[in-house]
C-alpha cells in the first residue's frame, strides 16, 4: 500500500477519500504518529494523486487584492482638539447651558422629529475628564480609521456610527433618557477598525489573531468603559455595532481610498453637518 497524502485532520483525509471514490478508486485512512494518511494500492498512487491535485486546483480559493490604506493622517487628533475647545464654549451639564437642552440625545425629542440631536449630543460633554477622555480615543481609534479609509470617507463613516447608536438608543428607550458624549462615536471607531481588519483577513492581508485582538479589545473596552454608573451602555454597544456594520460596507465598497483632495472635502461637509445640525437645534 501507498501513501499518497498526510494531514493532521482527519475530516481533511476523508474529504480526500471521497475524491478519490468519486475517480472510481479505494483507499482507507491510516492513524500515524497523531497525524493521518490516506493510503491506496500501488498500482493507484499516480491516478491518485493527480486526481487530488486537479480538487486542490478546482477549489483553491485567491485572496482578493486587499485594499489600500490610505497613510498618515492628523484626523483624530483634530476631531480631539475640535472636541475640547467645543467643550470651553458650552461648559459642563453641570451649568445647565442651552447647549444642553437643545442638543442632547433625549430619546423622546429624537423621535418627536429633533433628529439632529443624534449629531449633537455627540459634542456635548458632562465634565472635562469626561471630554478628556473621549479626545485620547479620538487620538487613537478615530485616527486608526482615518489611516485605513481617509480623513474624509473615516470621518464620515465615525460620525455616522455615533449618529446610528444615538438614533437606536433612542429607538430602544422611546422615552426618558437622555445621553451626550462622544463616546458612542469612538465606538463606532472601534467597531470600524474591527470590520477593516476582519475584512483584510479574508483578502489574505492579516491574520486571523490579529484581527480579532481589535474585536477583543473593543468588547474589553466596552466593558471597562462602557459600562461604568455614567455610561450609556447601549449607545456605547449600538455605536459600535453600527460602526462594524458601515466598516464592513466600506472595506467591501472600496479597494483604495479616494485622493487627497477629495477627502479634505467631505471632511469639510462632515464639519459642515455638524454645524448645520447645531443651526438647525437652535432654530
Amino acid at each position: 500500500m501507498t501513501v499518497v497524502r498526510v494531514s493532521p485532520t482527519r475530516a481533511l483525509v476523508e474529504d480526500w477519500a471521497l475524491v478519490l471514490v468519486s475517480a472510481g478508486m479505494s483507499s482507507h485512512l491510516e492513524e500515524v504518529d497523531d497525524r493521518w494518511a490516506l493510503v491506496v494500492a500501488p498500482h493507484d498512487a499516480d491516478r491518485a494523486r493527480e486526481a487530488l491535485d486537479a480538487y486542490d486546483r478546482e477549489n483553491r480559493v485567491e485572496p482578493e487584492s486587499a485594499p489600500i490604506e490610505y497613510g498618515r493622517t492628523w484626523l483624530g487628533a483634530v476631531v480631539a482638539l475640535l472636541l475640547i475647545a467645543f467643550f470651553q464654549l458650552t461648559g459642563g451639564r453641570a451649568l445647565h447651558g442651552p447647549w444642553f437642552d437643545h442638543g442632547a440625545a433625549d430619546a423622546e425629542l429624537i423621535l418627536s422629529g429633533q433628529w439632529w440631536r443624534v449629531v449633537t449630543a455627540l459634542t456635548l460633554h458632562a465634565d472635562f475628564a469626561h471630554v478628556f477622555g473621549n479626545a485620547v480615543a479620538c487620538v487613537v481609534f478615530v485616527t486608526a480609521v482615518g489611516q485605513w479609509l481617509g480623513p474624509g470617507v473615516g470621518g464620515w463613516l465615525v460620525l455616522l456610527s455615533g449618529a446610528a447608536g444615538n438614533l437606536i438608543t433612542a429607538l430602544v428607550h422611546r422615552s426618558g433618557h437622555v445621553s451626550i458624549g462622544a463616546s458612542t462615536a469612538t465606538f463606532g471607531a472601534m467597531g470600524i477598525i474591527a470590520a477593516l481588519q476582519y475584512t483584510a483577513r479574508r483578502r489574505g492581508r492579516s491574520t486571523r489573531t490579529r484581527a480579532w485582538l481589535v474585536v477583543a479589545a473593543s468588547l474589553a473596552l466596552l466593558g471597562l468603559l462602557g459600562t461604568s454608573e455614567r455610561a450609556d451602555v447601549f449607545a456605547h454597544l449600538f455605536g459600535l455595532l453600527s460602526g462594524a456594520v458601515l466598516g464592513l460596507i466600506a472595506a467591501r465598497a472600496t479597494r483604495r481610498p479616494m485622493g487627497q483632495a477629495a477627502q479634505w472635502v467631505l471632511a469639510a461637509l462632515a464639519v459642515g453637518a455638524v454645524v448645520g445640525c447645531w443651526r438647525l437645534a437652535h432654530a
